[in-house]
């Protein structure tokens, strides 16, 4: 007697038929497909398919949205919010094998790229050209342009030269149901209506997915000076910030350390702390321009008592070890039970927040560890629970450290996600920053571009 085979039999038959050898079924799909680095709800979709041209993900997402069958997009797989974690129904769209840098425009210093293409690809044909990419970021290697693209991805060099949706011209994108929305402008001026390609931009695949893009490119980066500064409170920090932009340096990159973060991740390096670590707070700045006008800046500084004391790298050994220092995150998965917020806040509130939050959460789990860092001059703030430190380390406490800071996000007017974007972590907590009237268009826009709810669903949006 034959068996009848399955809906997902005969679903699977047609996606081999269609993709053949680039589509991965069962055990053969890689665990790095099951969830991003969170390691958040990892599940094997029901098949993995890589497609190698834009005319394919057309072909994929036609069928997908035929059968009614989730789609979610997925790039490096690096996102820390969830918004690439297929479910056991669904199929995972790879776009690994979509990559390549099509184009540098030495004239208009563009870049056109497919958007499996990673990140430190695109800046090293940016430099190769003469020119820099300057979205940067410690995944770099891993993460690929199109997830940066669909979740606007920050990184350092936010405070001069923008998110990555500043660094956009243009796009290629599939809608759900196939069709191909070619907006591949190459200009800076091109005032025609509705800009569309803003829709996918920070969307997480949900309204589209991202196969192409055209990258503004920045000059060169001219030789940089590192420095490390100590501080009395966060308004001196806010002042620093303000003295440096007036001085007509150009500021790559102010990252702000609250004591707590500082005293434990020197904690970890081997090499002695550069300055002691019992300041209220300290500043790593990147600044583009010459030595002796940022000496004279610091020494004004110092006279104010704005900056309490200082170290400027002369080596780029001195500059790496200072930068270790704050990039001492890459270690809190490992060194840490990290439960991470990355919230953006009116740059005035910050310093006030943090006392806020600090209190709040101290007040009802005693002994609870709390590190705070910020790249201030975009507003963002990341602060850091590690859930080692609480007596009951549990899934509810966790969201009711989650509940206590989202909320209190809401009440300073702040944002939930500043760079990681909303996924599948931050989904119930959208509303603390996104008023109704804001919700209702969301909704009506994932209506619009996506009817059949196939795109990366439940992501973003309940």
């Amino acid at each position: 007697m034959s068996i009848k085979p399955s809906k997902d039999d005969a679903f699977l038959d047609l996606l081999l038929s269609a993709f053949g050898d680039n589509v991965l079924l069962g055990e053969s799909i890689p665990a790095s497909c099951h969830s991003d680095w969170t390691g958040h709800a990892a599940c094997r979709p029901l098949a993995l398919v890589r497609p190698t041209s834009t005319q394919e993900v057309s072909k994929l997402l036609q069928l997908c949205n035929q059968h009614r069958r989730a789609i979610v997009p997925q790039g490096g797989m690096t996102g820390l919010a969830g918004g690439a974690v297929p479910t056991a129904e669904s199929v995972a769209l790879s776009l690994i094998k979509l990559s390549g840098v099509e184009n540098v425009d030495q004239v208009a210093a563009t870049l056109t790229v497919r958007a499996g293409t990673t990140l430190q690809a695109v800046q090293d044909a940016a430099i190769e050209a003469g020119f820099c990419y300057p979205i940067d970021f410690g995944a770099r290697g891993t993460c690929q342009i199109g997830g940066t693209l669909s979740t606007n991805a920050g990184g350092h060099g936010v405070i001069r030269h923008g998110m990555t949706r500043d660094r956009v011209l243009g796009l290629e994108v599939v809608l759900a149901d196939g069709r191909i929305l070619d907006l591949m402008n190459s200009m800076i001026k091109n005032n025609t209506g509705y800009d569309l390609k803003h829709c996918f931009i920070g969307a997480e695949g949900t309204l589209g997915v991202i196969t192409r893009a055209v990258l503004r490119l920045a000059p060169p980066q001219r030789e940089s000076r590192t420095l490390l500064c100590a501080l009395r409170d966060y308004p001196a920090a806010v002042s620093l910030l303000h003295r440096l932009r007036g001085t007509g340096l150009a500021l790559e990159a102010f990252e702000v350390m609250w004591q707590d973060f500082y005293a434990m991740s020197c904690e970890w390096q081997s090499n002695q702390s550069p300055l002691p670590s019992s300041y209220p707070l300290y500043v790593l700045c990147e600044v583009e321009g010459d030595a002796s006008h940022l000496e004279m800046v610091l020494e004004a500084a110092l006279e104010t008592g704005e900056v309490q004391d200082a170290v400027m790298a002369s080596t780029i050994k001195q500059a790496q070890e200072l930068w270790a220092i704050r990039e001492a995150t890459g270690e809190f998965p490992v060194k840490l039970a990290p439960i991470n917020f990355d919230i953006s806040l009116p740059i005035a509130k910050i310093g006030d927040f943090v006392e806020a939050a600090g209190k709040l959460l101290t007040h009802r789990w005693s002994g609870i560890r709390i590190v705070n860092f910020g790249h201030i001059g975009d507003s963002n703030l990341h602060l850091t629970v590690d859930s080692n430190s609480l007596t009951e380390n549990t899934s509810a406490t966790h969201h009711a450290i989650e509940t206590d800071i989202y909320g209190l996000v809401g009440e300073y007017r702040g944002s939930i996600s500043a760079e990681h974007g909303i996924g599948l972590l931050k989904r119930e907590f959208l509303h603390h920053s996104v008023r109704p009237e804001a919700l209702n268009v969301m909704h009506a826009l994932k209506q619009t571009f996506d009817p059949n709810n196939i795109l990366n669903p439940g992501k973003v949006l309940s």
